[in-house]
């Protein structure tokens, strides 16, 4: 066994790569330098990241390289940002990035370099029952990412370890502390990376106009209320920055790209109870059942909701809540689990 590790500067990937020091398994560092605009500076891989996890491997003593993923970062991560943006959904280009460029291009590096797996700082567990991997969300419910590791199948899982899924975050802390790793104290970032820490309308002013031409706000019943600046900028569930006088909150509960019209309405005209997902992947490789009980969950952060889900044979799902929730955002992931098991995930269709 040789185990590649991601690293990106922080702790939590350089505590993954100390843990399997420890056991004794052959270890190398690999990081991912990833594109950013011309002058600024990734979160994922700035100078001092690349310098962080090169200490990292010093101090554990495992070889480290840089791979160069701009090129396909750009036109895959990027690319889809702005395309979700101008359908007028709401991407969610981590967890294409673990889809394409983390558990695709990287492990691929990674298996070229020698590796046998690759391991990943995410808060997540991998086991093998019978002939079949399965993921397991992480012992710390404050920091699971089982949901943005929904993507994967048996082909990744076969290849995958997760050290810190049996691990809170205050545990890795002190294991970097009483390791001596330089990176211990480094702060989280939930920015996305290559935003280098602009607000993501104004990256989408500068890269692209579809979804950014000011339009009508108006209510259930068509009444025009106010005038928005640009789909792009709202997503569903939204009450601030809308500006429209109302003596009740307002949130935004759809948009109509037909007509470039924002709409909104109450909170209780935010609820859905039903809904279908594309490009559903199932990480054992198949559905549960034609019509299975599991929980839903619709957000990085968000709470399970129990649901029937029924696949079709089309590769999509349809989903039905057991009681509405406000969040179902079209081009978010619904991730779907049993118990601690994670089946698989979907995106929102609109």
């Amino acid at each position: 066994m040789r185990v590649a590790v991601a690293m990106s500067g922080g702790v939590d990937s350089a505590v993954a790569a100390g843990l399997l020091v420890d056991r004794g398994i052959d270890v190398f560092g690999v990081m991912m330098r990833l594109w950013v605009e011309e002058g600024r500076v990734n979160r994922c891989c700035s100078p001092s990241d690349v310098n962080g996890a090169r200490q990292v491997a010093s101090r554990l003593g495992i070889p480290f390289y840089v791979v160069d993923m701009r090129s396909v970062f750009r036109d895959h991560i990027v690319s889809f940002f702005l395309d979700g943006y101008a359908q007028g959904v709401t991407p969610n280009p981590c967890i294409e990035c673990n889809r394409t460029i983390r558990w695709t291009h990287l492990l691929k590096d990674a298996l070229s370099l020698g590796a046998t797996h690759l391991a990943t700082g995410h808060y997540a567990r991998v086991q093998s029952r019978g002939d079949e991997w399965i993921l397991l969300r992480g012992i710390d419910p404050h920091k699971d990412q089982s949901y943005v590791l929904s993507v994967l199948g048996q082909a990744e899982m076969a290849h995958a370890v997760f050290p810190l899924g049996g691990y809170t975050k205050p545990e890795v802390r002190e294991y970097a502390r009483r390791r001596q790793l330089p990176v211990a104290e480094r702060p989280e970032s939930q920015d996305l990376c290559f935003l280098a820490g602009d607000d993501y309308r104004d990256f989408l002013r500068r890269h692209a106009s579809d979804g950014l031409t000011p339009g009508p706000i108006l209510d259930a019943g068509g009444v025009q209320l106010g005038e928005h600046t640009g789909l792009a900028a709202y997503t569903i569930g939204q009450r601030r920055g809308l500006r429209v006088p109302s003596s009740d909150a307002l949130y935004v509960v759809g948009k109509d790209r037909s007509t470039n019209a924002l709409i909104v309405g109450s909170r209780s005209e935010l609820g859905r109870t039903t809904f279908l997902t594309r490009r559903v992947g199932w990480i054992s490789g198949r559905p549960p059942a034609s019509t299975f009980s599991a929980e839903v969950q619709v957000r990085y952060r968000a709470a399970r909701v129990p649901c029937q889900a029924s696949p079709r044979s089309d590769g999509s799902c349809d989903v039905v809540l057991a009681r509405p929730l406000p969040d179902v955002t079209p081009g978010q992931s619904a991730v779907f689990y049993q118990g601690d098991v994670c089946l698989g995930g979907g995106v929102i269709a609109a």
